[in-house]
């Protein structure tokens, strides 16, 4: 019994100088002027079990010990405990203007006091208000907007679309790509981590333009080549459209090759298909240098679809396209109960004016420009990064535990992960493989953010 105690009191000071070293090498987070309300609700561990016996077991979470996030202000977020972190992740990509941003907060709230919902079949300024404000920020004749609720609704809608202006079915997608995880959007997805076995016709994948891992390296003009092979040998020459990723997601921030996406546009809409971006990551100034992921391959779409930054949290999505095209839905009845809510346009349109008024695209550019210079340093110190790419505030850090052969560190992620939440770094982790780290803070991320997330980065890249 006494050995039995003296094993427990060791273990225990083991943890306790664990703790004492990992709090000595930390670097310092920056300084923030907010203190978080007093949590009185439940504890991860009640929460944890409630979840594993009434929520779906298909949920999965980061950590070996999940965290109970109560609290969010800008770019961080606090535990139960008040702890603070730095989020780098944004709810995948979904926070833009910063958590719990007031203006948004406001437009919501006074929207719910007036009006929650009514339905579209009633006349109400701030879906209108919202879809003018959005149009404004497309090129070209992109000007009819159709409010849904999610990002996998949107692509869905946008896939019928095209099937029903051509008039054929066929869907070219590219590989590794994510668009969603209802019937149609599953088959235009292309990894099978996220597939079931259920019925997704004409939908044809394409070899991806990766140019890490691509089978041509960055060789626009043979990726293309692949998509000319496949409306040849693969349909009857005629196609409804092609959708793709200016930066593959979930794929692990996979930039598409420079130069690809003009020639996969002309080879497709030679063969009467329509071009659709799928803009629910990379869109909304994430990218910096530009408002969408597709400016910045010099090509206009047809469709373009849009969803997580739209609306900063709130359920909100959206597919936008020409008057033309937005046509072939009045052939029957099309319906969205929920799209278009005013609570969530007006949120929506809130986000709009705080991107604008804050300058976060600029942030975005400027900032990510320096994080990727910092990642690319980190890269020449530690050679279990194979790659760092990406651009403005979506960026990847490919881990590899083999330069030569790329061979995937999927285990040194997982504990890398760890020991960046440890010392307070919240970031996500994505691609085929999962080891990639995907890095897609909130816009007002800064320099001293920067600074911090890479030195914490590369201390726990240093305890591998």
């Amino acid at each position: 019994m006494m050995r039995q105690g003296a094993r427990n009191l060791a273990r225990r000071f083991s943890r306790l100088a664990a703790a004492a070293e990992t709090a000595a090498a930390a670097p310092r987070m920056p300084a923030f002027d907010h203190v978080p309300l007093p949590y009185d609700g439940p504890s991860a561990a009640e929460i944890a079990r409630k979840r594993a016996e009434y929520l779906s077991p298909s949920l999965f979470h980061f950590y070996s010990k999940p965290l109970n996030i109560v609290e969010g202000k800008r770019q961080y977020l606090y535990d139960e405990h008040g702890r603070r972190y730095l989020d780098a992740f944004a709810g995948i990509a979904t926070v833009c203007c910063g958590h719990c941003h007031p203006d948004v907060v406001d437009a919501i709230t006074a929207q719910a006091r007036r009006l929650q919902h009514s339905t579209v079949l009633y006349l109400n300024h701030a879906i209108a208000d919202f879809a003018e404000a959005l149009a404004s920020k497309l090129p070209g004749d992109l000007k009819v907007v159709f409010f849904t609720n999610s990002g996998t609704e949107a692509n869905e809608l946008a896939i019928l679309m095209a099937r029903l202006y051509t008039g054929s079915h066929d869907i070219i997608s590219l590989r590794n790509s994510y668009h969603g995880n209802a019937a149609g959007t599953m088959g235009a997805t292309a990894q099978k981590n996220w597939k079931f076995n259920i019925v997704q016709s004409g939908v044809h994948h394409a070899v991806n333009p990766d140019p890490y891992r691509g089978a041509f390296g960055s060789d626009a003009e043979k990726y293309a080549r692949d998509v000319q092979e496949i409306i040849e040998f693969g349909t009857t020459g005629q196609v409804a459209g092609f959708i793709s990723e200016a930066i593959q997601g979930v794929g692990g921030i996979v930039e598409v090759s420079p130069g690809y996406l003009p020639l996969a546009y002309e080879k497709v809409r030679n063969a009467g298909g329509l071009c659709i971006a799928d803009e629910v990551q990379a869109g909304f100034a994430r990218v910096g240098s530009h408002f969408w992921g597709f400016e910045t391959h010099g090509v206009v779409p047809d469709i373009v679809t849009m969803a997580k930054g739209i609306g900063n949290g709130i359920p909100l999505g959206a597919v936008v396209t020409t008057p033309e095209i937005a046509q072939v839905l009045t052939r029957r009845c099309y319906f969205n109960t929920f799209g278009g809510n005013p609570l969530c346009t007006a949120g929506g349109l809130a986000v709009l004016k705080v991107l604008e008024k804050e300058r976060l695209q600029e942030n975005a550019f400027v900032v990510g420009s320096y994080l990727k210079d910092r990642l690319r340093g980190l890269q020449e110190k530690h050679e279990i990064i194979g790659d760092v790419r990406g651009t403005g505030f979506i960026l990847g850090v490919e881990l590899v535990t083999d330069r030569q052969l790329k061979t995937p560190a999927k285990e040194e992620i997982c504990h890398a992960m760890e020991h960046m939440k440890d010392m307070g770094v919240l970031v996500g982790k994505g691609g085929f493989y999962g080891n990639v780290f995907r890095i897609t803070p909130p816009l007002c991320f800064s320099k001293e953010d920067a600074d911090f997330f890479v030195e914490v980065m590369d201390v726990a890249l240093s305890k591998l």
